[in-house]
């Protein structure tokens, strides 16, 4: 399983960027499309004192924020850790 999750509908382009930084950063993710996930959506709303928006990100079930928060800790180097060799 990993670490980390992104909260996401299929017409969102700031989660498909999220999603695309990730993959090219080799850092695998769980995404769940609150669109179509019910439970999914109740789990996000849970998780991020009921954010509106999307992405949110979560890693290791604690919630970072949306697309600039994930950027500044990959700038920061915070998800080093989360890679996967390329």
């Amino acid at each position: 399983m990993s670490r980390v999750t992104i909260y996401s509908t299929a017409t969102c382009p700031i989660c498909e960027r999220a999603k695309a930084l990730l993959t090219k950063w080799h850092i695998p993710y769980t995404e769940v499309a609150v669109d179509r996930d019910r439970e999914g959506l109740k789990e996000m709303l849970t998780l991020t004192h009921h954010a509106r928006t999307v992405p949110q990100i979560t890693i290791d079930g604690r919630w970072i924020g949306g697309f600039n928060e994930l950027t500044e800790l990959h700038m920061d180097g915070e998800l080093d850790g989360l890679r996967e060799p390329a």
